[in-house]
């Protein structure tokens, strides 16, 4: 474990929403989230949808997320609109090879806040939370091919399509699809602030 990393930020806060690490018993918020977007999640979320068929479930799920958290092996936040303090989303950064330093990224939105730019504000806040504070050289998005709007928003926060890998998901209703990898390193991200 990196002493340095004890104290990174919890709370990443932009123009609409805090991004914040969940807390103990915010599975009761998780699950209606999720229930909500059943049908949306189910296209390129089936493995967190057979994590959470229950508000017991989502607890359980956050708790894991959190001990991830403290173990330094994910850093999985609840995107919160902020003038409501109404749970919306969700982003991680996981599958994280210290070595390197690299990572990965997923995230959802409720269907209510899509194409409202909500999304770029929390990429954004996320890449600037690993490059700056995780102190990693690189973060990779895995988008299905059929996922147009995830893709666009890669390409909006200045990720570069690495390419494409058959026959890498399964849809909630089995059918198998191709994803494309999308990645940004340090030096492209520090590149923008200049």
């Amino acid at each position: 474990m990196k002493a340095e990393l004890y104290n990174v930020d919890t709370a990443l806060i932009t123009d609409h929403t805090v991004v914040r690490r969940f807390r103990e018993n915010e599975g009761v918020l998780l699950y209606p989230l999720i229930a909500d977007n059943y049908t949306r999640l189910g296209e390129h979320f089936s493995v967190t949808l057979h994590q959470i068929t229950s508000k017991e479930q989502a607890e359980f799920f956050v708790r894991k997320k959190i001990a991830s958290w403290i173990l330094q092996e994910e850093y999985n936040f609840g995107i919160w609109e902020k003038d409501t303090a109404k749970l919306i989303g969700f982003i991680r950064i996981f599958n994280i090879d210290w070595n390197i330093p690299k990572g990965e990224i997923d995230f959802f939105i409720d269907r209510d806040y899509t194409q409202m730019g909500t999304m770029t504000e929390v990429l954004q806040a996320i890449n600037d939370f690993g490059f700056h504070q995780l102190k990693l050289e690189k973060l990779k998005l895995t988008i299905s091919i059929d996922n147009q709007s995830a893709q666009r928003l890669a390409r909006k926060c200045q990720y570069r399509r690495e390419g494409d890998l058959r026959s890498e998901m399964k849809k909630e209703n089995g059918e198998i699809i191709d994803v494309m990898v999308f990645g940004l390193t340090k030096t492209e991200f520090f590149g923008m602030d200049s």
